[in-house]
């Protein structure tokens, strides 16, 4: 339930129940006292639709920034873009239980709702004066599971599953989809549903989860979506920290000591794509897709022999690095001509904390 005081631009829980003559959501002249208006909070479709629906009579464009929360640097860098190209934008946050095996890391998966809220309002631009504070051109859209699945039942055991799900075969079994059969199924469910319930004229991911970036915007082409369509459903370059670590909700997960061996991934990767760029060979032909899946392969493996030998205390393991064309998500082998794009992928375990990677070759994100 909202608050009253929620509406007028006041995050907090409340038990005051939401009725007909409740406020807009457009809130004017409500600050958190350092001259921003505070962020709305949504958590129920009828609420968020009203929202929306008012945001089209003003005609005003809108982005989203689909995530489970726990934000750093990377989701925010998202937010910051949409914000600078749109006069609005939703941020959902939602931990989707879909996208979770049974086995996976659903319970113990960061929530930070508190942080994350700060977090977003030091990203709003501050008025020149009181005076011309606005409504909040961001809000946040954070639905309960049974807003999201209004049939309930099992939703992580998906044999086990009744109602609808999205699958985009031929592009979600393979790399992470190998990895983790029932991931794109749940992500191309939930952002199906965001997609709908939003409307939202952009969308924004980061580059770190390519293959679902790239996934969405064949699902959103092939379902005929107009909220976005697939050329508005912007990719933005990965986030990473100073040693080369993508950032992920997930780091928080390492230990000091796996934190330190993490950035293997990183390295192995731009082994393999410096490899392609500089075709330094002896015999003056093109590099192989198996050459560049090896060197980045040792990279890790080596890092991995020191590991054992130093007794850092720190498990290792290689799930996979592959190198896939980026329309077709095919493996790309044999020799690889100039001019080709394609994406260099690779999954690592570092203990218990599973990261991913990539790089792009011979093309850019948005």
């Amino acid at each position: 339930m909202f608050s009253y005081h929620l509406l007028r631009g006041i995050a907090g829980p409340s038990t005051l129940p939401l009725t007909r003559t409740s406020p807009r959501v457009f809130v004017r002249n409500a600050s958190n006292g350092n001259g921003q208006p505070h962020i709305p909070v949504i958590r129920t479709l009828g609420q968020l639709r009203r929202w929306r629906k008012e945001a089209r009579d003003k005609g005003l464009e809108v982005g989203v920034v689909p995530t489970m929360g726990a934000l750093h640097e990377g989701h925010l860098n998202l937010v910051r873009t949409s914000l600078s190209r749109h006069p609005l934008t939703v941020m959902t946050l939602f931990v989707n239980p879909m996208q979770f095996a049974p086995h996976e890391d659903l319970s113990s998966y960061p929530r930070t709702f508190d942080r994350d809220l700060a977090l977003l309002q030091s990203v709003l631009p501050t008025p020149p004066s009181p005076r011309q504070m606005r409504e909040s051109p961001l809000i946040i859209f954070a639905p309960t599971p049974d807003v999201m699945y209004p049939l309930k039942g099992e939703l992580q055991d998906l044999r086990n599953h009744k109602g609808v799900e999205v699958d985009v075969r031929g592009w979600g079994e393979v790399m992470e989809g190998a990895s983790r059969p029932q991931f794109f199924k749940g992500v191309a469910t939930v952002c199906t549903k965001l997609f709908n319930a939003v409307e939202p004229d952009h969308a924004y991911f980061g580059q770190k989860d390519i293959q679902q970036a790239l996934l969405l915007r064949i699902l959103v082409k092939d379902l005929l979506l107009s909220h976005p369509t697939s050329s508005n459903l912007h990719i933005l370059p990965t986030t990473r920290s100073s040693t080369g670590l993508a950032l992920s909700s997930r780091n928080a997960y390492l230990s000091p000591a796996e934190l330190k061996v993490s950035p293997v991934l990183y390295n192995s990767l731009n082994a393999a794509k410096g490899l392609y760029e500089s075709k330094d060979t002896a015999e003056g032909r093109d590099i192989t897709g198996e050459e560049l899946v090896a060197v980045s392969t040792r990279v890790i493996l080596d890092e991995q022999e020191r590991v054992l030998s130093e007794n850092e205390g720190v498990e290792l393991q290689l799930d996979y690095i592959e190198l896939f064309d980026k329309d077709t998500f095919e493996p790309i082998r044999g020799p690889i001509g100039a001019g080709r794009e394609f994406v260099i992928a690779g999954a690592i375990w570092v203990g218990k904390t599973r990261l991913i990677d990539n790089f792009l070759v011979g093309w850019e994100t948005n």
